[in-house]
């Protein structure tokens, strides 16, 4: 065999001719996109370095602020000295505030009025589709502090019943003129068919009496007191009897200020 004849047997298909230059051609595309391709790769590397050096750089301002800090302590130690101090006053007072606004919070939503429920009634009501059923609430405010009222709430829930019939008892307060802890003097009151007899009593005596009479005696603020039940024994009876007890008392000032008396005068008259 000739050595053209060798060549042609090495040399690969599509050498010849057209075929051999699309191939080169194809070889170039390719070794160029995978050159494009491993540029690429190094770019985005570079700039994830660059990125991980940005993140880098703030432990870097820290560490120079450390030293500045460190630098004025060395330096200027009274001057840290007197602002630690001031910053302790300003957390105390600023902790003075927050408590006297946490006891002012405290002292508002603490509330002056205290509600007692003597009484809840389920009441029926007949209507021309049948019956409708409804709550009614006794309630008794008062403030320990001379002062209590007794309401009536009616409504189709327990809860609004008995917002209402404090309401109601708010509407209707009265005051008791107190001498010390007990009453100026007997009297009788009277609630529908109910009577409630009151007598001043000795300090230690404490309460005695029993019922809705009792829960409005200790909302009024009574300390020792006497008292008989002598009609009707139902609560809100009883309740608005001794009311309407405390209601009429009078003070010894008030009847020698309407006989145009004094004091003396009319206790030795008496």
């Amino acid at each position: 065999m000739s050595e053209e004849e060798k060549n042609q047997e090495q040399l690969p298909e599509g050498t010849n001719g057209q075929k051999a230059e699309e191939a080169l051609k194809i070889e170039a595309t390719l070794s160029s996109s995978k050159e494009e391709e491993v540029s690429k790769e190094i770019k985005t590397e570079g700039v994830e370095v660059v990125t991980g050096s940005e993140s880098e750089t703030p432990p870097e301002e820290v560490v120079e602020e450390e030293d500045e800090l460190t630098g004025i302590e060395e330096a200027t130690e009274e001057e840290i000295v007197q602002k630690v101090t001031k910053a302790t006053k300003d957390t105390k007072k600023r902790k003075k505030r927050r408590g006297d606004k946490s006891v002012q919070d405290k002292g508002k939503q603490e509330p002056e009025w205290i509600e007692k429920v003597v009484q809840i009634r389920r009441v029926t009501k007949v209507v021309k589709g049948g019956k409708k059923l409804s709550f009614r609430a006794v309630v008794i405010v008062g403030n320990a502090k001379g002062q209590v009222g007794v309401g009536v709430g009616k409504a189709l829930e327990v809860i609004s019943a008995i917002q209402k019939g404090v309401v109601d008892a708010k509407k209707s307060l009265v005051t008791i003129p107190l001498v010390k802890s007990t009453i100026p003097h007997q009297i009788l009151g009277r609630g529908g068919a109910a009577k409630v007899l009151l007598k001043p009593a000795r300090e230690g005596t404490g309460i005695k009496a029993g019922g809705s009479a009792r829960t409005v005696l200790e909302l009024g603020g009574v300390g020792d007191i006497l008292s008989k039940s002598l009609g009707s024994r139902s609560p809100l009876n009883v309740a608005r009897a001794t009311v309407d007890g405390l209601k009429n008392l009078r003070k010894f000032n008030e009847v020698a200020a309407l006989r145009d008396m004094t004091v003396k005068q009319m206790v030795t008259a008496s």
